[in-house]
């Protein structure tokens, strides 16, 4: 009996953790901030402060983390979606950064936004796609998260105006992301359904 359970918590230990809510987290909060920012809830000012830091290290550093660990679980979405949202975070806190030092000229900021946006939107298209084999609160997530980019690329292509409704979308792919989130935390705490994700019906 003793050997038995030797081994089955040797087998645990191979066992990885679900890096899904950890991932979702930091996607959420670092998009929740620059959201903020776009909505004019947060003047432009002070948007270095508000979600520069986080885009390095939560949105950026610790997503990817999240992602490379999803290998782990053979979770190809999961890794794709964290690790490319990661380096999303990087790259666009990068952006500003590099046009203070004088890398980036300064007036062509808003164009090379416009098509590093575009260039995001197609990915997030197919991933949104991809989101329809998941649950319906990824789902939620990934729907919201291409309309935000979708008015985002409006608004930065020469109708600014729209970039605040982006950022009020934005606003709520954060807490979609946020509840999908607390479900595999609390969900997986509790050993019941406590906050229903909403399996597909052609969900694996």
């Amino acid at each position: 009996m003793e050997a038995s359970r030797v081994e089955i918590a040797g087998l645990q230990s191979f066992i990885p953790a679900d890096p899904g809510p950890l991932g979702l987290h930091c996607f959420a909060l670092t998009t929740f901030l620059l959201s903020l920012v776009n909505a004019g809830c947060i003047p432009a000012q002070s948007a270095g402060h508000v979600w520069l830091t986080a885009a390095f290290v939560l949105g950026g550093g610790a997503q990817i983390m999240a992602g490379l660990f999803e290998f782990r679980t053979r979770n190809v979405f999961g890794a794709t979606a964290f690790i490319s949202y990661g380096s999303f975070w990087i790259s666009l806190a990068l952006i500003p950064v590099l046009v203070k030092t004088g890398h980036i000229p300064d007036g062509d900021i808003t164009l090379l936004l416009a098509w590093f946006l575009t260039a995001w939107t197609v990915f997030t298209f197919y991933m949104w796609l991809g989101s329809f084999r998941t649950n319906r609160a990824l789902l939620a997530t990934f729907t919201l998260l291409l309309i935000t980019f979708i008015l985002l690329d409006i608004g930065h292509f020469g109708n600014p105006s729209w970039n605040i409704a982006g950022g009020l979308v934005g606003i709520m792919t954060a807490i979609s992301a946020w509840y999908t989130s607390a479900a595999g935390i609390i969900n997986a705490v509790y050993g019941t359904t406590v906050l229903p994700v909403g399996p597909l019906k052609n969900s694996r």
